[in-house]
């Protein structure tokens, strides 16, 4: 494999390319005209613009993408997460046009898309899974009586959902015949699929997740657990590996339904098992994620493994190299994904320019990101500006660490969740390991936030960068980006 094409923008895609030069790799990116100036289209070997910013015409478009993929020659496509990478007709066409596609098969991509296919496929290898039905539920009286059976509270889940989407929680009968018409309505205009299922509502569960990496040689392995509790609207926003609550006795179990989750797919390459675990440590099979995930970085600090130079390897046919005794656990990871959102207005999207913007550095710090200073964040994308990642000996030393380096991310333009972080990982609950799905809305309300939040912090930063640069903004604002064209 001598030249990859990253169907994909931003951080993810920057991210990628770094490993594939490192493997001698040539990288090509495809790109939307208002990502014309961004890093990943800069650091590329190859760059191509496929078409406008809306993800209709660029990203999500497989004619564009794979025209430029067969123009260049290329031998893969990575297509990251998000955008095309869990579309089974893509890595259909990718194939089919000679291509390797760097992803798990069509099969595993079909199979673990629909969660009532992906529920039947597990059933035959005991895979725990929380109870409810394992078909499509179509008359609301039948609903009704399956619902009374398991007992409320219950959920109502699109088949075809992910992120909260199509997904209705039901406290009693009588609310039960508008949340299904709701839940149903929401999967028709979210995936065109009005299939949904019922399952018993886990109430205060954590959110554990199990990484998995399965090689063309029947060898399946996990990279221990990550701990993804921390969420608005049903996304994380905070990571951690190894989880605060997760002994060596319960990582083997849910790392051997994860692993039996794969097989039960004939899975390839890298993938995510996500769990749910209740308060008396019972866990249930949730879904299963057929890509590179937002958060596989804390995997990599704990293990030492680089999970894309990991794909690339399996995509290649290459047996893995080490054993499940081999795979290490090395210490704490943490990531906090810093979005362009306002976490004292509802976490809404707070787009702007990024007038002023200064990276935490140090040992076991990571900052992933797709940005420059000067740039302006579009409104056609993910607001996701960076991940910041920190490692450290123990769970104490890296929240500290976190938090240090909260305090020395300096972003000016627009709101972020930097704040809401900070406050998130230095919470009594979060520092206990006690904290459930429900954190945002059990312990955390806007006025919370100490009034010198990163936010403020950056502002600060911003007003002294104005007063300093006045007139010659333009200028310094060029000048300043120089040091990451070096360090990338």
């Amino acid at each position: 494999m001598k030249k990859v094409l990253v169907a994909n923008r931003g951080e993810i895609a920057l991210r990628i390319m770094k490993t594939l030069r490192k493997m001698n790799i040539s990288s090509v990116a495809v790109y939307s005209e208002v990502d014309a100036d961004a890093p990943f289209v800069k650091y590329a070997d190859e760059a191509y613009c496929i078409g406008e910013a809306t993800p209709s015409e660029s990203y999500l478009n497989m004619d564009k993408v794979l025209n430029v993929a067969v123009q260049t020659n290329t031998d893969g496509i990575h297509p990251a997460y998000g955008f095309l990478s869990e579309n089974s007709t893509f890595a259909q066409r990718v194939q089919d046009a000679g291509i390797k596609f760097i992803g798990p098969s069509i099969e595993a991509i079909n199979v673990m898309g629909d969660k009532l296919d992906a529920k039947q496929a597990v059933k035959a290898f005991d895979v725990p899974m929380v109870p409810g039905t394992d078909e499509e539920i179509t008359d609301i009286a039948e609903g009704k009586k399956i619902a009374e059976g398991i007992g409320y509270p219950i959920l109502i889940k699109a088949s075809a959902g992910g992120g909260g989407k199509g997904m209705r929680v039901v406290e009693n009968s009588a609310e039960f015949e508008s949340q299904f018409d709701r839940a149903v309505s929401e999967a028709i205009s979210s995936f065109g699929n009005g299939a949904v299922f019922i399952e018993k509502f886990v109430q205060q569960p954590k959110h554990i997740e199990i990484q998995i990496i399965a090689d063309q040689h029947d060898n399946v392995l996990h990279l221990n657990e990550r701990e993804c509790s921390i969420q608005r609207r049903h996304q994380k926003v905070v990571e951690e590996a190894p989880s605060p609550v997760v002994d060596a006795d319960l990582r083997a179990k849910m790392g051997a339904a994860a692993i039996n989750v794969a097989r039960s797919c004939n899975y390839e390459g890298v993938g995510t098992v996500e769990f749910l675990l209740d308060k008396d440590k019972n866990f249930y099979f949730l879904e299963m994620n057929t890509r590179l995930q937002v958060e596989h970085p804390v995997t990599e600090m704990i293990t030492g493994l680089d999970l894309v130079e990991e794909q690339i390897k399996v995509a290649r046919g290459e047996e893995l190299s080490y054993s499940q005794d081999e795979v290490q656990l090395n210490g704490h990871s943490i990531e906090i994904r810093v979005y362009a959102e306002d976490p004292e207005n509802e976490f809404l999207p707070d787009l702007g320019t990024l007038v002023h913007y200064k990276r935490p550095t140090g040992l076991g710090v990571r900052v992933d990101d797709g940005y420059e200073q000067g740039m302006a964040i579009p409104l056609t994308y993910d607001p996701m500006i960076a991940k910041l990642v920190v490692h450290a000996k123990d769970r104490d030393s890296a929240i500290e660490k976190t938090i240090d380096a909260i305090n020395n991310y300096e972003i000016a333009g627009f709101s972020t969740t930097l704040g809401f972080c900070r406050f998130a990982i230095d919470h009594p609950e979060f520092r206990n390991g006690n904290f459930t799905i429900n954190f945002v809305g059990d312990h955390y309300k806007p006025e919370m936030l100490r009034a010198e939040t990163a936010s403020d912090v950056s502002l600060a930063a911003y007003k002294v960068f104005t007063e300093n640069t006045k007139e010659a903004e333009p200028q310094a604002l060029a000048d300043n980006t120089s040091a990451w064209r070096s360090n990338r």
